[in-house]
């Protein structure tokens, strides 16, 4: 059998993805994992350490820069060195993920607010830059959630210990029932917090059900993941946490008769998060009635703490820029005057600094083109995960629950394609090790050659291996 794979590999031409992306070595993963360490630093706490600040910073310090200029050029060093792998990476990527970088370039444009759209997208291009260099340098199966298992791990730990020492600088205590002595710890709110947490204890059940890290280390470790929960009181990513949970459950702990229905299952949550995302933007009337358990479940009434008075001005801009949008990121600059986000101030009395809906946001930023290459992505997606799932079960039930936690989190959260959004930077290296994990399997796995190809090649030579034997 080895001895026919080997043929099987032979016979593949030199420039397919498979030969393209080679097993890599273990030297060459530390500076992918320091410069992933470096990006969920200065994405998650507060800019210069400053926890005492009330207002977002209207200007990167000098400290800030140097780390995006770190991660610019450590980023472009491993893709440039190797650049034979991110080609063949890069050719196997979700291809909607790479049109909506496109697009959001291209809307550099027509954007309403040109300097805030540039300023984004060069932070989007390093962020998909960091990504590309962690799939493609040194790749090592399960390399994705090891990594981000022990760094949410040193997050999570820090935010505790932080609380603890120092509550005053660690838990707000501004006079909202919302926020009032709700953890952020080292981050910089408790959304954020409660993001790192949630996806947290998914990793650490996942590797818990697996068996890829020890029981007593995982158990450990979701403790800490459901303390941090718990105490920033994010009921989305609670919720989402909870459905997320279930589902890789689902996934991984299945009867031996539902194990041929997984593909139907997947699409049926797709298909009930899709009916949820309907009944809370109010698309379709009546829908509002299957709300009333997850309200009662969340703690949030049917405006979702006033969510639905954002999203009903959002769509009101919507309106005037349908097709393309307003720009990249260029809506929510601040309570500024001249913006049209200034709206919310003179409608709802204050600054909501996103739409807290990751949906609308897209839309409102780059029209229902935007909406259609995000749709794209997901169903992009959901294929990439249920076809690593039929080569290794185990890996693809995860990139499927993470999706799914933030199907339900963009609900009442934006972080799609949100260069300011922890989730958007998790996602992106999830996409791209997505693509990679398949490709290191399709190389590994005789099962994964072309089906007619393999077929016909094995019986090829089974034939010749037995033709001694039939005769007289």
């Amino acid at each position: 059998m080895n001895r026919i794979r080997k043929a099987q590999l032979a016979r593949r031409p030199a420039g397919t993805l498979g030969a393209a992306l080679p097993r890599s070595r273990k030297s060459a993963s530390l500076l992918p994992a320091a410069l992933v360490l470096l990006l969920f630093t200065v994405m998650t706490v507060p800019q210069g350490f400053d926890y005492q600040a009330r207002e977002m910073p209207t200007e990167v310090d000098s400290t800030t820069l140097t780390i995006w200029m770190v991660l610019l050029v450590g980023s472009t060093y491993l893709v440039i060195k190797n650049w034979r792998q991110v080609r063949g990476l890069l050719a196997a990527v979700n291809r909607p993920f790479l049109y909506f970088v496109v697009l959001a370039s291209l809307s550099l444009l027509w954007s309403i607010e040109p300097a805030i759209t540039l300023r984004r997208i060069i932070r989007l291009y390093i962020i998909v830059s960091v990504s590309v260099a962690f799939a493609s340098a040194g790749w090592q199966p399960r390399r994705f959630e090891n990594t981000l298992r022990w760094l949410l791990f040193l997050l999570l730990a820090a935010s505790a210990i932080f609380c603890y020492w120092d509550p005053e600088l660690a838990i707000h205590h501004d006079q909202v029932m919302e926020l009032i002595n709700a953890w952020h710890g080292i981050t910089t709110g408790k959304n954020v917090l409660g993001s790192l947490a949630g996806c947290a204890f998914i990793l650490w059940l996942h590797g818990l059900l697996t068996g890829e890290t020890g029981r007593v280390t995982a158990i450990a470790n979701m403790a800490l993941a459901c303390l941090c929960l718990i105490m920033c009181r994010s009921s989305t990513s609670l919720m989402s946490t909870v459905f997320a949970s279930f589902f890789v459950i689902l996934l991984l702990r299945p009867s031996g008769s539902m194990r041929r229905l997984m593909p139907y299952m997947v699409g049926f949550f797709a298909a009930a998060v899709l009916l949820y995302a309907l009944a809370v933007l109010n698309i379709l009337p009546g829908l509002s009635v299957i709300l009333t358990p997850i309200s009662m479940f969340s703690g949030k009434d049917l405006t979702f703490s006033g969510r639905t008075n954002i999203w009903y001005l959002l769509k009101l801009h919507i309106r005037q820029h349908p097709l393309l949008g307003t720009g990249y990121e260029a809506y929510w600059i601040g309570p500024v005057q001249s913006s049209p986000s200034y709206d919310m101030v003179n409608q709802l009395f204050f600054y909501p600094t996103e739409g807290h809906n990751g949906y609308l946001d897209v839309i409102n930023d780059l029209g229902y083109v935007g909406g259609a290459c995000l749709l794209a992505y997901f169903i992009v997606y959901l294929r990439q995960g249920l076809n690593l799932m039929r080569l290794e079960k185990a890996r693809g039930a995860l990139y499927l629950a993470l999706i799914f936690r933030a199907f339900l989190a963009d609900m009442s959260e934006s972080h799609w394609f949100s260069v300011t959004s922890i989730d958007f930077v998790i996602f992106t290296l999830a996409t791209f090790s997505l693509a990679r994990e398949l490709l290191f399997q399709r190389q590994s796995s005789p099962e994964a050659l072309p089906s007619r190809a393999a077929r016909g090649w094995q019986t090829r030579t089974e034939n010749l291996r037995r033709a001694p034997q039939l005769r007289p």
